[in-house]
């Protein structure tokens, strides 16, 4: 079992960072301008919706047991410091954190 883990771990680091490497020789050549490097910011950008959008609405674990309406405040409320503090991303995930643990064992 325990052989089985670590190859699992070698396997998904492997295809992880050369990924990876492989975007960072590339890199060079790719004009941040171009339409093909726009589609790609694009898509990867929807991804990030979509999978948050899945979370919030369909979540899974102890995050279900948590009200539609405590997760949609908590969301909006991220939004809001993610914009106040100029697109900063560090505070509103710890913000989000600590409201939706302090809402969901309070309300």
């Amino acid at each position: 079992m325990a052989a089985n883990i670590i190859i699992v771990i070698i396997v998904t680091s492997l295809a992880t960072y050369l990924s990876r490497f492989l975007g960072v020789v590339s890199a060079e050549k790719i004009k941040e301008t171009s339409k093909m490097f726009r589609w790609f910011n694009c898509l990867a950008y929807s991804t990030l919706a979509a999978l948050i959008a899945r979370i919030v609405i369909f979540p899974s674990g102890s995050l279900s047991e948590v009200d539609y309406l405590i997760r949609f405040i908590v969301v909006i409320l991220s939004i809001a410091i993610f914009y106040l503090t100029k697109k900063n991303l560090v505070y509103p995930t710890l913000f989000s954190a600590i409201i939706l643990s302090l809402l969901s064992s309070y309300l």
